[in-house]
């Protein structure tokens, strides 16, 4: 067994946070608050009897199945014994009783059977203030009584498994996207375990991809919905990557398989989800704490109820049922589960459910300039030619001495000079000096292209362009044996969506928006001008962004934003580390709190509207819940509330409180359809100006 697998089996994952063992067992999952390390077996599946939280693998239909049935037929019985007494009256007595007797063992010996274990075990929880009211219903001889509470709390457990065993679902639905065959080239179908990196594989229209791999031949539109939460399609070619458990859609497209299994960014999205559900929040921690001391109260009320109302039964089987308090338990866990889910829709992926709750608190956002305000791609926004020469040949020249460079102003000049069908020339004596320059013989003559400075060292005249890089424009010269042929013009092209997330974050209450970046200071003044950045730092190394965000942690929660590929210092700072771009990135999902599967920073503002949204819905269930609770108690200790409706209140109320924690599913829903309108008004604006030059 490997060492992944020993801990799978020794260590269970509870959506709350709650660290189950089970001492060889599978690990259980669920979002319940209760401890797991005593479920009871029922048609081959463990769960927990007070919340009907899952304790096995999964939550398949056929265990579902076998608790409604399990439930129907008791409750069946229950009804048949008011039958018999109401059509037949006194006639047929004892085999209304039997029925009685026969439903209620049915329904309760579960519960019972559970309580039992637990106090086998030395533990004393919620199961057996419901076990202790279902038996004091038998000893009074109210079996009815019995059968229906026991019925409604069975009734509670499907209701309540639906919404637990999130975490598990979430993952049933991911593993379903991934297939577990692939087609080779020549048409022959493999196992997916069978294929190894480097492997071809064919991918046909309307299939999903097994593996993350490269295309190596075709072209199609895929679906990457599953993973980043975008609802458009993105158009892949020869050399781009493709996730696992996406969708082709309209071409075949042969793929070399580069990552396989739980290495894919699919696999590490259900690692994720995982984690995020079985973390806790503050207020579970505090929930935790005085659970153990809850069912001890709430016994000694119950004989003090019992002596004071002279052996009343009623009374104290009342006060059992309803202080049971799961609207109280699931009032955090149901939140964090619809949460987690909502933020998945979205391409947010949460580590850690606290993550969540932390968003709501930021004052300050400190965002990495390159590759996250700005696309990260530099491309060609002038070409300056100087008198004499065609820009053709500054081009030429500057095309034929890059195309040895993988500097960025070197990708630009290539991809420029392909767009318009110019071919570098052979090269010689060719010599990089890091961070100024290239050197070279073209056609017999020495060139250069670089920074200002370095060819001034060369003895070369320089224009001045002082007016273009105030503007943010980055600068590079071409010379030719010691005659200048020009200069062009870069910039790094601002993201459409980085305007609209500033301008969101501060609607919604957020204090500050800062920008740090290693460009120069003042291609940091125009960015930030025209993104209405409040404050700015250039010229930053690493260390300096970190030594930036510790400054603002000094006053406020500050949250940082970078592509988590050479920010991962500075994630690590902040209070909030978030990662944007991260499918496909390792260092992106494990450096940053939260990771943005895509490059939209409109999830971000999305993303504390979120936590605002579940902080408020936590608030709004704890209310509820205890308020249930608490008055409940009170009623059943004056006489002024029954058995059989305090198990009806107990279902109704975890009803309430699943229905409030499932709101936030829609806005999940909601804010992708928003974004997607926007996207639309966004391309249509560009539509207009396209027609109108």
């Amino acid at each position: 067994m490997s060492e992944k697998e020993k801990s799978h089996t020794e260590h269970s994952s509870c959506c709350c946070g709650h660290d189950h063992k089970h001492e060889g067992e599978k690990h259980s999952s669920s979002c319940c608050g209760h401890d797991h390390s005593h479920g009871h077996k029922h048609e081959g599946a463990e769960y927990c009897i007070s919340c009907g939280a899952p304790m096995g693998e999964g939550a398949g239909h056929g265990r579902s199945m076998a608790r409604i049935t399990w439930a129907v037929f008791g409750g069946f019985l229950i009804l048949n014994s008011y039958l018999l007494l109401w059509i037949f009256q006194n006639t047929y007595t004892f085999s209304a009783e039997l029925c009685a007797f026969t439903g209620a063992a049915v329904l309760a010996l579960p519960i019972i059977w559970t309580a039992i274990k637990d106090l086998a075990e030395g533990r004393v929880h919620m199961n057996e203030l419901v076990a202790l009211a279902i038996l004091a219903a038998f000893i009074s001889g109210d079996f009815r009584t019995a059968g229906i509470i026991a019925f409604f709390l069975l009734v509670t457990i499907i209701i309540e498994t639906h919404t637990a065993s999130g975490a598990q679902r979430s993952i049933e639905e991911l593993i379903r996207l991934t297939p577990h065959t692939a087609r080779r080239p020549d048409g022959t179908e493999v196992d997916v375990s069978e294929l190894a990196l480097g492997d071809i594989i064919n991918v046909r229209p309307g299939e999903n991809f097994p593996v993350d791999g490269i295309v190596v031949k075709g072209q199609s539109a895929v679906n990457q919905a599953s993973i980043t939460g975008e609802s458009l399609p993105v158009d892949k070619n020869v050399d781009d990557e493709i996730y696992a458990g996406t969708q082709n859609l309209s071409g075949s497209m042969d793929i070399k398989v580069t990552r396989l299994g739980a290495d894919t960014t699919l696999g590490k999205v259900q690692d994720m989800i995982l984690a995020a559900e079985k973390s806790k929040t503050p207020i579970v921690r505090i929930i935790d704490k005085y659970a153990a001391y809850y069912t001890p109260l709430i016994l000694m009320l119950a004989i003090i109820t019992w002596w004071l109302s002279g052996g009343q039964m009623d009374r104290v089987i009342t006060l059992l049922v309803i202080a049971c308090p799961c609207a109280v338990v699931l009032a955090t866990p149901t939140t964090v589960v619809a949460a987690v889910a909502a933020a998945a829709r979205l391409g947010i992926l949460i580590k850690n459910i606290s993550h969540l709750e932390l968003a709501s608190k930021i004052k300050v956002f400190v965002f990495d300039k390159t590759g996250t305000l700005t696309e990260g791609e530099l491309s060609v926004a002038k070409l300056a030619p100087a008198d004499g020469v065609e820009p053709a040949e500054l081009l030429l020249v500057a095309a034929t001495l890059e195309a040895h460079s993988n500097h960025p102003t070197a990708v630009a000049i290539q991809k420029l000079a392909k767009e318009v069908g110019i071919e570098a020339q052979d090269v010689t004596d060719f010599k990089e000096t890091p961070g100024t320059g290239v050197e070279g013989v073209v056609d017999g003559k020495k060139c250069f292209v670089g920074r200002a400075i370095w060819l001034a060292k060369q003895g070369i005249s320089l224009p001045s362009t002082k007016e273009e890089e105030s503007s943010g424009m980055s600068v590079v010269f071409v010379a030719s044996e010691g005659v200048l042929k020009g200069w062009i013009g870069f910039r790094d092209k601002i993201r459409q969506e980085s305007a609209q997330a500033v301008k969101e974050l501060k609607e919604i209450g957020i204090k500050r928006c800062c920008m740090v970046t290693g460009d120069r200071s003042d291609v940091a003044e125009g960015v930030a001008a025209k993104l209405n950045i409040d404050e700015f730092k250039g010229d930053c190394l690493p260390e300096g962004k970190v030594a930036f965000i510790e400054e603002v942690k000094k006053t406020s929660p500050v949250a940082f934003v970078g592509d988590g590929v050479n920010d991962a210092p500075a994630l690590a700072a902040g209070d909030l580390g978030i990662a944007m771009g991260a499918i496909g990135s390792d260092i992106a999902i494990n450096s940053a709190s939260i990771a943005l599967m895509t490059n939209d920073l409109r999830r971000i503002p999305m993303l504390v509207n979120l936590s605002k949204r579940s902080n408020i819905i936590i608030n709004q269930n704890l209310a509820f819940g205890l308020l249930f609770v608490i008055s409940g108690i009170v009623l059943s200790v004056f006489g002024l509330l029954g058995p059989i409706a305090a198990a009806i209140l107990h279902a109704a109320s975890t009803l309430i409180i699943i229905f409030n924690s499932a709101r936030l599913l829609r806005a999940g829903v909601d804010a992708r359809q928003d974004q997607a309108s926007w996207r639309r008004a966004l391309s249509a604006n560009d539509s207009t100006k396209a027609q109108n030059n």
